[in-house]
């Protein structure tokens, strides 16, 4: 079967990182902001872990959004809801300082430039764990738009995350295709490969490569950037 959609991981993948130092860099900056606000450091970050732990176990029942904030309402009381304007706002803020911790390559454009011009639609898949106000930032980091997206995952429109195949069946119903009319693109092996188990066909990247399992990668068409422009290619006669 012809592939009609390619989805694209972000992190890692159009947006080069080490993902520990990303997130290093994010959660320095939140914390910097929140404390004046009453939000110990480090019970601020246990609690974005712990929330971003429920949505990865989300059942589908709620948005991804809900829930964070029931859980991170559990841990910080009411104020929480009072507050949520200060989190909004600081993405629109300092969040935007946590580019400089993040790589950037001009063929992550080109190569979604590449999709179009032989007629694939792309759609971003990145992991729903943040809000939409950030996960646009990051595509500017990418050297990318919105706009270059007929879909793209955010905490506020996803009910499931990476590694559930749920995350993978959602999107294919969205965009109205079947799992194997996809490409899947991602630097992740355990996050973005098990794509393959819904039907999707998929490309690691690696760039960024994340193996945390140490994984056999030659099972999987792999490499670079012109690598992969190569497969799309071959994907496209």
């Amino acid at each position: 079967m012809k592939y009609t959609h390619v989805l694209f991981d972000l992190d890692g993948t159009l947006l080069p990182m080490d993902q520990d130092v990303f997130v290093k860099a994010y959660f320095g900056l939140l914390a910097r902001r929140m404390a004046p606000r009453g939000y110990d450091p480090r019970e601020l970050v246990n609690a974005i872990w712990q929330g971003t732990a429920a949505m990865v176990g989300n059942d589908g029942s709620r948005t991804n959004e809900q829930v964070f904030w029931e859980c991170f309402q559990q841990r910080f009381g009411p104020r929480v809801l009072e507050n949520m304007p200060l989190f909004e706002e600081f993405y629109h803020t300092d969040f935007e300082l946590a580019q400089e911790s993040c790589g950037y390559t001009d063929r992550a454009a080109a190569t979604v430039g590449l999709c179009r011009a032989l007629g694939f639609q792309t759609a971003l898949a990145t992991n729903p764990i943040f809000p939409a106000v950030a996960t646009r930032a990051r595509i500017r980091w990418a050297g990318l738009k919105a706009e270059d997206f007929a879909l793209i995952t955010t905490y506020e429109n996803s009910r499931s995350c990476k590694p559930n195949l749920l995350y993978y069946r959602q999107i294919t119903e969205k965009l109205g295709v079947s799992p194997q009319a996809c490409l899947m693109v991602g630097n992740d092996v355990q996050e973005d490969m098990v794509a393959r188990e819904l039907g999707m066909q998929v490309f690691l990247l690696t760039d960024c490569l994340i193996n945390k399992q140490s994984a056999d990668i030659s099972q999987f068409p792999h490499g670079g950037f012109p690598e992969l422009q190569r497969f799309l290619e071959q994907c496209a006669r």
